[in-house]
């Protein structure tokens, strides 16, 4: 079968304002636009598939980096979390509140006097001083007077160090007495934590 290309025609002015034709035409486009459509949407025009590869591979690596982000910071949140925890340990254990600060702390030094053996003198405890950069933190200062041999001053000493209190020797001093014993002054640091429950 043979085409004669002197007997084809393009369609005239005229037979395109008719229906069929118009409608024929808009069949046509539609066609070719949802022609161009699927390939752009199947990437017929888009990257080889080297280059899907080297995405998916880089794609795969800032997972990994994210991933171990993660766990940096789940590895920091929880160290993080510790630290508070044994921050309000520590807290409740070696610092008492103020509103029993002195007679716990009276009481505790006069029970190691007793237990080495000293004779606990004159106390005298000056005003809290507030710890910089807290806002709930306080240093008491006690100084305090007691008689003894030197061997019951080393085992005060001893006590004041294993304390369960968090004492801290700021100055001791030592004036021999004529019968062998010894006056001491004992200067003490002492830490408070600040109660909200109420007055002193």
């Amino acid at each position: 079968m043979t085409f004669n290309l002197r007997n084809l025609s393009l369609p005239s002015l005229d037979s395109l304002k008719e229906p069929k034709a118009l409608v024929r035409a808009g069949l046509g486009l539609l066609l070719i636009a949802n022609l161009v459509a699927a390939m752009f949407a199947f990437h017929l025009f888009g990257a080889s598939p080297e280059a899907l590869n080297q995405q998916l591979a880089s794609a795969r690596v800032q997972l990994q980096a994210s991933q171990m982000r993660l766990n940096r910071s789940r590895v920091l949140t929880a160290n993080i979390d510790k630290g508070r925890t044994e921050s309000e340990t520590f807290l409740a254990t070696y610092l008492t509140s103020r509103r029993h600060t002195y007679s716990t702390i009276i009481g505790d030094i006069t029970d190691m006097a007793k237990t080495a053996g000293m004779k606990m003198q004159e106390t005298t405890i000056a005003a809290l001083d507030p710890i910089e950069g807290s806002d709930d933190l306080d240093m008491m200062t006690i100084s305090v007077n007691f008689e003894g041999s030197p061997a019951q001053l080393v085992k005060l000493v001893n006590l004041i160090d294993r304390s369960p209190r968090f004492l801290i020797i700021e100055s001791m001093q030592a004036a021999p007495q004529p019968k062998g014993d010894v006056n001491v002054n004992l200067k003490l640091n002492v830490f408070v934590r600040e109660d909200t429950g109420g007055p002193l």
